[in-house]
């Protein structure tokens, strides 16, 4: 019996031989790309005085709020700040405050409108308390979000714009 075009002698089709051949050669070369000592990393290998992780994988210190002793406030930034204690507005610090008083003024003179003002200072008042509610889930403070959004714009828009 003579092998045919699409056969080898022993019955194995030359198709699946040619396929076995180019997986054989694919796992050398894939096997030639592990990683070793000669190869760069994109990513910085960790710092020697980097702190510690903590058991859930996150930084065992979180940041502290800035310093705001040395900050120098403006007579109209201390009212507003005064007026945002007194209007029961929980912050992290003074300076994120007047930072969120900033954007609300920003916004102001660039014409924008109620909402777009909304639109523009929401993320951060949101991002402020969940940064000071780190394990509270954020439907869970949506009443609160909206509610000092909407005093921080008033407050901003009446003592500081």
């Amino acid at each position: 019996m003579q092998p045919s075009a699409g056969s080898c002698r022993r019955g194995v089709p030359v198709a699946v031989l040619s396929a076995a051949l180019m997986g054989a050669i694919a796992a050398v070369l894939v096997a030639g790309c592990a990683s070793g000592e000669d190869l760069m990393t994109s990513v910085a290998p960790p710092r020697s005085n980097a702190p510690a992780a903590g058991h859930n994988g996150s930084d065992a210190t979180l940041p502290s709020a800035p310093d705001t002793r040395d900050l120098s406030i403006t007579p109209a930034q201390r009212e507003y700040l005064d007026t945002l204690n007194a209007s029961g507005v929980r912050r992290s610090s003074d300076l994120m405050a007047l930072s969120i008083g900033s954007y609300v003024c920003q916004a102001r003179n660039a014409g924008q409108s109620d909402q777009g003002v909304w639109d523009f200072v929401f993320p951060l008042v949101r991002g402020e308390i969940h940064d000071m509610n780190p394990n509270t889930a954020v439907t869970a403070i949506a009443a609160q979000v909206d509610e000092t959004t909407a005093q921080y714009i008033r407050i901003a828009t009446a003592r500081l714009c």
